[in-house]
Parts: structure tokens; C-alpha cells; sequence
């Protein structure tokens, strides 16, 4: 499953401390960027993720896009996306896509997908259309994908990466121990392979993980050592917040200062940047990370 920055959370046993408040989005850049998306009814997963960050990235130029549609094929324990069998996609995607990311006037893009793994090429083609299109359009704008589990198929995933974007995401999600539960159809070596393969292909690499399901310091801290040993070279890591009562519950709110620790811990193992708080989803400060 696509790691969304799902920050909504669903009535639970253990109350939200102070640390996990949500400001307010203000400033005049954000509101140019509010007036453009309501006006052209635009996409974003800023808003349909209900992010946080969405006024801060947004006043520092940055927007998160979602390809493929909107139905996935996985059905992963902490995503609020739906899950089924997604319908046909649009092959003019691309093109409204990259208009869009120029209307906007968005200085570093991420365009994010659920996973297709009914295609054989993993919808691979229409990324490599939509990053492309985009740098024809806004050849100033920087751009981040953040990429589902193509399940092996290199070939996807080499176009997928080819079009030029300067930074390449895979979510890992979660430590080793968990996977089962929290991604059921997916396996911790093989994300760790792809980011491998990436950072060998010359791109910058970049994953992200949630706290608070029930993972350990050590558990961590190993996630780390794998990463480093796999050519990863950004982390990002936040507070899991449940959707829906559906979803799986919170086991733990990690203290903030824990989370700088964790940001140390990182660093110290061998990662280039680790951006680390409760707050902090896939695409917080995407943009300070093109050039790491």
C-alpha cells in the first residue's frame, strides 16, 4: 500500500497528548496556493490527507500529487485509501498532472500513487509520462516521487525512475517485526532490494517510517542499519495516527524528545537526513531534500 500522510485519527482509548496539536495553515503564499486549488479543483494529498504540514509546505512551495487514481490494491492496516480493483487510468493524467504543478506555480513537486499491481508494468509508463510532462512544463520545478512496491519487476522500476525526478522515495513503513500486520502484502527485504536497486541506478533515496505500533528502540535502530547498508539516504519519521476504528490502533505516542533521539541515532548510523517528530509525514521539508 502507498504511505499517505493520513494524519485523521479515530476515537481510541489512549488520549492524543499536547505535542500532537495541528496548526492552523496561515501565511499569504499558502492562501495563493489555496485560492488556485479551489478555483481549478485541483488534487492534492496535502488536503485529502488532512496533513498537517499542508500550510507550512505549501507556503514553502511544496505540493504532494496522486497518480493511478484512488482505489489501491493493497489493503495495508494503518492506509484509509480504498482498496479493491482499481478502474482503467487515465492515459491524459500526465499532462493535467504537470498543468496543474505549473498553474500552481509549485517549486518542488512529489507525486505519489496507490499501487497498481494489476498492471504489468506497475503503471510505471504513466510515471514516467507524468515526471517527464512536468519537467517539459516547469523545467525550474524539482520533483520527488514516492513510489509503491513494484513486487520485483525491475523494469518497472528503472522506468519509473528514469524520467529525471531528482529524488526517489519507497516508503518502508514500518520495522521487520511488524510487517506482516501492518503490510500484509508486502515484504521487508523487498523494499529494502528496491531502494538498493535505486540508489545503484544514481538516484538520491529516501524512505519513511511510522512510530507508535508497537515497535522497540532496538527495532529502530536496526531498521536504520538496514537502510544505511541498502544505500538509503533520507529517513523520515513520525507519529502513526489511526484513521478509522478499522484500522490498526495506536500502540504508543512517541515523546518528541524521543524522536530527536531517534533523529541522532540515525544520523550517527550513517543516513545524510533524518527528519524526525510527531508531525512529520513523507513529505515534510521535501524540499531540503533534493540537494542532501
Amino acid at each position: 500500500m502507498i504511505e499517505l500522510p493520513v494524519i485523521a485519527e479515530a476515537q481510541t482509548k489512549k488520549k492524543k497528548p499536547d505535542w500532537l496539536r495541528v496548526k492552523l495553515p496561515i501565511g499569504k503564499e499558502y492562501a495563493k496556493v489555496r485560492k488556485l486549488v479551489d478555483e481549478h479543483k485541483l488534487h492534492t494529498i496535502c488536503e485529502s490527507g488532512n496533513c498537517p504540514n499542508m500550510g507550512e509546505c505549501w507556503g514553502a512551495g511544496t505540493a504532494t500529487f496522486m497518480i493511478l487514481g484512488n482505489v489501491c490494491t493493497r489493503s495495508c492496516s494503518f492506509c484509509a485509501v480504498a482498496t479493491g480493483r482499481p478502474p482503467e487510468y487515465d492515459e491524459d493524467e500526465p499532462r493535467r498532472v504537470a498543468e496543474a504543478i505549473k498553474l500552481m506555480q509549485v517549486k518542488h513537486a512529489v507525486i505519489t500513487s496507490v499501487n497498481r499491481d494489476e498492471l504489468k508494468d506497475r503503471g510505471a509508463e504513466i510515471w514516467y509520462q507524468t515526471v517527464t510532462e512536468t519537467k517539459r512544463l516547469s523545467p525550474e520545478t524539482t520533483i520527488e516521487t514516492l513510489i509503491p512496491d513494484v513486487k520485483s519487476n525491475w523494469d518497472a522500476l528503472y522506468r519509473m525512475i528514469s524520467a529525471g525526478q531528482e529524488v526517489v522515495s519507497h516508503n518502508m513503513e514500518t520495522v521487520e517485526r511488524l510487517y506482516r500486520r501492518v503490510r500484509p502484502q508486502a515484504k521487508y527485504a523487498r523494499s529494502l532490494e528496491q531502494i538498493k536497486l535505486t540508489k545503484e541506478y544514481g538516484k538520491r533515496t529516501k524512505t519513511g517510517i511510522m512510530l507508535g505500533l508497537g515497535e522497540t528502540k532496538e527495532e529502530v535502530h536496526q531498521a536504520m542499519d538496514h537502510l544505511v547498508a541498502h544505500g538509503c539516504d533520507i529517513l523520515t519519521l513520525g507519529q502513526y495516527l489511526q484513521p478509522t476504528s478499522r484500522h490498526i490502533e495506536v500502540a504508543e505516542f512517541i515523546h518528541p524528545e524521543q524522536f530527536e533521539a531517534y533523529r541522532e541515532a540515525g544520523l550517527e548510523r550513517g543516513l545524510k537526513y533524518v527528519e524526525s517528530g510527531p508531525l512529520v509525514r513523507s513529505s515534510y521539508h521535501a524540499e531540503r531534500h533534493v540537494n542532501v
